[in-house]
């Protein structure tokens, strides 16, 4: 039996040596003899293909062949495996394609090129008997993946719920923590390294739309095109929905929700109030979190660093040793991926029972609780409670509008629990109202 110290290595490529790729070579050297002991034999980066290979770097590639061809790795015969660690679509599918063709496995942490383009991917590594894994994906750390793919798979999942996006949540921490503004927060966000200089795939819940695609891939055996997933960010949420949401006993986070209605699935990424005390309310910063309710285990909680350089770098070396082990082929096998003729699933015509807030900035005179109270009972919606708040100067955000409504007061509303297609309604027609200054705000409540 050959020695494990004599064992010959295995040679692996890494396409894109940014934040996350210097991160993984970092840890694969770092953590060489650890990560050596659970495979079986050294791993080697014996290739790297980047945008500029001049560019100084943090971490040098031990085999030293740095380019920006990514021939460099699909035609090197002694790399059996390669890590896709370049973001976006193009060319990103590209270089995905010519890597499965060219025999091999794929390990990345692309969520929109998997949202977008799985099924075909997934396909076309099984004509070529190839895998591809992607923990990395979803949650940065946290192995949410391999939780639903593989250890839940005795499961019928009937719900996800979770914070996919750890920039949203740092930014809605630092708003009810601080006081900070929205912007106040994303500056920071920025300076820490949470957001991009465009954080707009974040803070308007595309990133978390994408993942959430992903999840409800594994876990419900569909494919939903992560555009037709109603989303909202959390770019109109002021400090003064912060602190009511608090008055009320609730905090604001960005959720991404999916579950069996019906015999149909309802997802949606959105702003949302969840109980103070609760795991989802208690996910503060840069972490994220996502609850899973399963037919047999029943619920389930996991929780941890959704981003950064070294939780996102731990979930792709998993995924390298479990390529390398022959534990991805397996499981790629059968956790369920799609084929490209998998028909979209629907989601459009699925209606949501909840709770609601509302948020009502109207005019400061006699009559008009009334008014909106009756519209709301038009649409059989039934209140739990009303507060009136302090006259306001101008809507909260308004500084960022070329005109700012005229001042009003606002009424914060919570609804008993009604179908959510009826409090739209009931709001469409409350902003019509001449007493009600602005585009009102409705959120849906999470009690559990």
């Amino acid at each position: 039996m050959t020695k494990l110290g004599l064992a010959q290595p295995v040679r692996i490529g890494i396409v894109g040596l940014g934040t996350v790729g210097s991160g993984v070579v970092r840890l694969l050297v770092d953590s060489a003899d650890h990560i050596t002991r659970h495979v079986g034999r050294p791993i080697e980066v014996a290739a790297a293909v980047v945008r500029d290979p001049t560019k100084q770097r943090d971490v040098a590639v031990p085999g030293g062949r740095v380019s920006t061809d990514i021939r460099t790795i699909s035609r090197d015969p002694t790399i059996a495996l390669a890590v896709l660690l370049v973001g976006g679509l193009e060319p990103a599918r590209s270089m995905m394609v010519e890597l499965l063709e060219n025999g091999k496995d794929v390990v990345t942490a692309n969520k929109a090129l998997l949202a977008e383009h799985g099924p075909e991917l997934f396909e076309l590594a099984r004509q070529q008997g190839k895998s591809i894994a992607f923990e990395a994906a979803v949650a940065g750390g946290i192995p949410i993946v391999a939780a639903i793919g593989e250890c839940l798979a005795a499961n019928r999942i009937e719900s996800i719920r979770g914070i996919l996006n750890g920039t949203s949540n740092f930014i809605l921490t630092r708003m009810e923590e601080d006081g900070s503004t929205y912007a106040e927060a994303l500056t920071l966000a920025q300076s820490k390294g949470f957001a991009e200089a465009d954080p707009s795939m974040d803070v308007d819940g595309t990133d978390a739309t994408q993942k959430l695609a992903i999840l409800a891939h594994l876990a419900f055996g569909v494919w939903v095109p992560w555009k037709e997933i109603p989303r909202t960010g959390i770019d109109t949420v002021d400090i003064d929905l912060i602190r009511y949401a608090a008055e009320l006993g609730y905090r604001i986070r960005l959720v991404a929700v999916a579950r069996r209605a019906d015999g149909r699935l309802a997802l949606r990424v959105a702003p949302a109030l969840v109980r103070i005390g609760t795991p989802l309310a208690e996910t503060r910063g840069a972490y994220n979190a996502v609850s899973i309710v399963g037919d047999a285990v029943g619920p389930m909680f996991f929780h941890g660093l959704g981003a950064g350089q070294m939780p996102t770098a731990s979930a792709v070396v998993a995924d390298i040793i479990d390529t390398v082990v022959g534990r991805a082929a397996i499981t790629f096998r059968t956790t369920g991926v799609l084929a490209a003729d998998t028909t979209p699933g629907n989601i459009s015509s699925v209606d949501t029972r909840e709770r609601h807030f509302l948020r009502i900035v109207v005019s400061d005179r006699p009559g008009v609780l009334a008014k909106i109270t009756g519209i709301l009972g038009d649409h059989g919606i039934s209140i739990a409670s009303v507060i009136q708040h302090d006259p306001v100067d101008a809507l909260p955000g308004a500084a960022a509008n070329l005109e700012a409504p005229p001042p009003g007061v606002s009424l914060v509303i919570m609804t008993h629990v009604c179908p959510s297609s009826d409090v739209r309604a009931a709001v469409a027609a409350i902003d019509c109202c001449d007493v009600v200054r602005g585009r009102s705000v409705c959120l849906g409540v999470l009690d559990e």
